[in-house]
């Protein structure tokens, strides 16, 4: 009997083992970056216009209040999930995009980015643009959702991706005193450069 059960804990542990293993391929497969061809794939520039008059709202229990409308079509250069740092109590992931040339194959297989503490990170041994060219087209931007529909969607995105994003920069404002404020340029490097928005509409923009 005990030959049974020594016999049955390691088929289980086994069984668990292959599990995982498959969990995590399908993990990676899912999640793993998309091959895009050569050229720029979203030329035009992010286009923000006024904000509309409108009274600040409030979404989990925190004020939003608008600062400009805002979209764009840009490929994805890296995605970062969040969970326990403060502003995941709005923000569930952060993209890190690019347009321009920063949406061309042939600058991008020259550099390197990371993400990590709502920053995101580029480096390159040899660049086909200027570092400035970089700079002014590819930024961090923290996604506030507007509908579980819309998370679903931005969570499901892939780098290498092409999205449209549409909503509004904002201002969101704690109850303890916490605020984060969206940067209103693309030109802006540093702390407090990343846009913070309010997402209301992302779809794939892949030709």
């Amino acid at each position: 009997m005990d030959d049974l059960r020594e016999w049955l804990r390691e088929r289980w542990g086994l069984l668990a083992l292959g599990v995982a293993a498959v969990g995590m391929g399908l993990w990676w497969w899912q999640g793993r970056p998309l091959v895009q061809p050569a050229g720029v794939l979203a030329p035009e520039e992010p286009l923000q216009t006024a904000a509309e008059p409108a009274a600040p709202w409030t979404f989990r229990n925190h004020t939003i209040t608008p600062l400009a409308r805002f979209e764009l079509r840009a490929r994805v250069l890296g995605v970062e999930r969040y969970r326990f740092d403060r502003p995941a109590e709005l923000s569930p992931v952060d993209f890190a995009l690019g347009w321009g040339p920063m949406s061309d194959s042939r600058v991008l297989q020259d550099i390197t980015v990371t993400q990590r503490d709502r920053w995101f990170f580029w480096s390159a041994e040899h660049l086909s643009i200027p570092a400035s060219e970089v700079m002014i087209h590819a930024a961090n931007m923290h996604l506030i959702p507007a509908t579980a529909a819309v998370e679903r969607r931005l969570l499901s995105v892939r780098p290498g991706q092409l999205v449209a994003l549409r909503g509004q920069l904002v201002r969101a404002d704690g109850p303890d005193g916490w605020h984060w404020v969206s940067s209103l340029t693309r030109t802006d490097t540093g702390d407090g450069s990343c846009e913070v928005v309010w997402v209301e509409s992302v779809g794939s923009a892949d030709r």
